[in-house]
């Protein structure tokens, strides 16, 4: 599977992040309000997002989110998690700039990676700090459903987190 696709869409462009794209997803990061239903509500700050950007660097699956009618850097997602022998991925450490907040943005994003991620998976995991309702109630929107929740997961720092999951099958069916 191709961790770093470039996708186009309608609104947004997905392609693949660098360290070229640091500044300007800072700049956006950097907006408080972003984090505020998020357990690391203080990723504004310079040293933790730097720690969240070189993560995702790392990872192998980090992707810039671009506005088409701009080319603005509006956010940021991944791909992560990725088990090939399961067929399963996971897509989270996801942040839009405010202005594209509202579904449409998210909507489109989330779209996108789940049909690339289909080509290659049967299951797309979402990890989601339980008491985030604003992102628990945008995956459920395109389809997700709950499947556990794990009150102290050592898999996420620590935090309570809410399993949510896609399959093919049901994604093929909307």
């Amino acid at each position: 599977m191709n961790l770093q696709p470039t996708i186009n869409g309608e609104l947004i462009r997905i392609a693949p992040s660098s360290e070229e794209d640091r500044e300007v997803l800072f700049a956006v990061a950097s907006d408080r309000l972003i984090w505020e239903q998020h357990p690391a509500h203080d990723r504004w700050q310079r040293p933790v997002f730097d720690a969240l950007f070189n993560a995702g660097i790392e990872s192998g699956g980090a992707l810039t989110v671009r506005d088409v009618a701009t080319n603005e850097v509006i956010g940021s997602s991944r791909y992560y998690a990725w088990t090939p022998a399961e067929q399963h991925v996971s897509i989270g450490c996801t942040y839009l700039a405010r202005r594209c907040w509202g579904g449409t943005y998210n909507h489109e994003l989330k779209r996108l990676m789940l049909q690339h991620a289909f080509n290659f998976v049967e299951r797309v995991w979402f990890h989601i700090e339980v008491k985030n309702h604003r992102s628990r109630r945008a995956i459920a929107t395109v389809g997700g459903k709950l499947s556990h929740e794990v009150p102290s997961d050592p898999s996420f720092s620590g935090w309570a987190t809410a399993y949510y999951y896609i399959d093919r099958s049901s994604w093929l069916r909307r």
